[in-house]
């Protein structure tokens, strides 16, 4: 059925940003310095002709979302500019007029022939997979949203229900959804404030031992610095995964530092995330290392909130990696290895017990996967693509509209800050911490909320 809120493509086009970091990121075995912003920006106009423009911008994160020993890091971010650059090209010639929710649909259909021309057209030995597809094209799935909210003088968020939407959830996922829109996932208002995870990378100084040589330009570079500037109560620790020593006493090292740090605030709580990027063997290391911390330490054991993907992305392929028996102990959550609701119903079958969203698989992917996981009561959280300036802004306004998340991740700030601050004075408290918390509250503008 038509609605009169309904959107065509008038006109998209996108650029890219280079974006150097003040410190490397290491993570799973890779270190970046730099990373480039995906920016899109489209005109969209409604049945009755009123006409909004959108934005969209998402770190590429070729690194991440498509480490491959085959396809070196500068072809995978060349293939992965060309894909959203064919995903625009599509978007101009959609003659559709409907809802985002059905445009992205559509428009994702041709993913997955453009992923093979693509690969061939540069001469790759493999084709684009599919989270780098996700990862390509979500600042155009971003801007069709922000666009269809602005056209409709409306938060993009609350035109998800049988008013502005022509199909039920079944129409994407399956029979158990029928009778059920987005709108029953998401909230009318942004949660006022989330906790913001700070990351703890693997070259990350912990404490004033581990500076070689500072880098003087104003922010903290301890995590204990860290910690006391912006007050923070979550942090994210990376780990090798393939050195259990390495792992277990990193894990000992920040809770020393942080139960110092925290002390000196008079601060009594806060928790970590564990991040083996995928390099663990087998669960058998998640349980062994889980055990040798609590034996090590049962306060920094008992501050673990929760576990993201130990092990290959590939679940089809490793059908071994059963997290059940760690899921007993602390919530597993799915990450490299969800692009679609497919494979969200596996990692169920294999145990995995929580769901990480990212703004860069998706607005579009991401709202699905938020409503599937709530249905089937798995943990939510909203992780980071290291996003700065719009991106981040993105990210967050995701995380405060699913009810179920708990916290946001946020490291842009710490290693490539240079684009928050033209956002910064719109949305101070998104970009300035005293308390641990982004001040998601301010996200409440029309379209994607900023």
């Amino acid at each position: 059925m038509a609605k009169s809120t309904d959107i065509k493509i008038v006109e998209a086009k996108f650029s890219t940003e280079q974006v150097p970091f003040r410190t490397p990121l290491k993570f799973g075995g890779r270190v970046m310095d730099s990373s480039v912003l995906l920016n899109v920006e489209v005109i969209v106009e409604t049945r009755s002709g009123k006409q909004g423009i959108g934005i969209g911008s998402m770190p590429a994160g070729n690194i991440w979302a498509w480490p491959s020993s085959v396809v070196s890091p500068e072809d995978a971010l060349k293939a992965m500019i060309e894909f959203l650059e064919e995903a625009v090209e599509i978007a101009n010639i959609c003659p559709e007029i409907a809802h985002p929710i059905d445009l992205m649909y559509h428009i994702s259909a041709e993913y997955h022939f453009m992923a093979k021309k693509i690969a061939k057209k540069l001469g790759l030995a493999e084709e684009i997979p599919e989270l780098a597809q996700l990862v390509a094209s979500s600042p155009l799935d971003a801007a069709i949203h922000d666009g269809f909210g602005r056209a409709n003088h409306i938060n993009s968020y609350n035109g998800l229900s049988a008013e502005y939407m022509a199909h039920d959830l079944t129409e994407y996922l399956d029979d158990q959804f029928a009778g059920e829109y987005l709108d029953q996932y998401t909230l009318r208002d942004p949660k006022p404030t989330l906790p913001l995870y700070h990351l703890v990378g693997a070259l990350d100084p912990i404490t004033e031992a581990d500076v070689s040589e500072r880098i003087d330009d104003g922010l903290p570079e301890t995590l204990g610095e860290w910690i006391k500037a912006d007050g923070l109560t979550h942090l994210k620790i990376k780990l090798s995964g393939d050195n259990l020593d390495w792992d277990i006493s990193r894990v000992i090292a920040v809770e020393n530092e942080a139960a110092k740090a925290q002390a000196e605030r008079g601060q009594d709580t806060w928790c970590y995330s564990l991040d083996f990027n995928e390099k663990c063997e087998n669960v058998d290391y998640v349980l062994d290392f889980l055990n040798k911390v609590r034996e090590q330490s049962p306060a920094a054991f008992d501050r673990v909130q929760y576990i993201e993907q130990p092990t290959n992305r590939d679940l089809k392929a490793n059908p071994e990696n059963k997290m059940h028996e760690a899921a007993k102990i602390k919530p597993v959550v799915i990450d490299e290895s969800l692009v679609d609701y497919e494979s969200l119903l596996l990692s169920r079958d294999l145990g995995y017990s929580g769901v990480a969203l990212k703004a860069c698989k998706g607005q579009t992917e991401s709202l699905f996967l938020g409503a599937a996981a709530q249905k089937f009561d798995m943990f939510l959280c909203v992780q980071d693509l290291t996003c700065c300036g719009y991106s981040f802004l993105h990210s967050a306004s995701l995380a405060a509209r699913i009810p179920t998340v708990a916290a946001i991740e946020g490291n842009g700030r710490q290693y490539c800050p240079g684009p928050n601050k033209k956002w910064s004075r719109s949305y101070p408290g998104m970009f300035k911490l005293t308390d641990g918390t982004v001040k998601t509250g301010e996200l409440n503008g029309d379209g994607l909320g900023f």
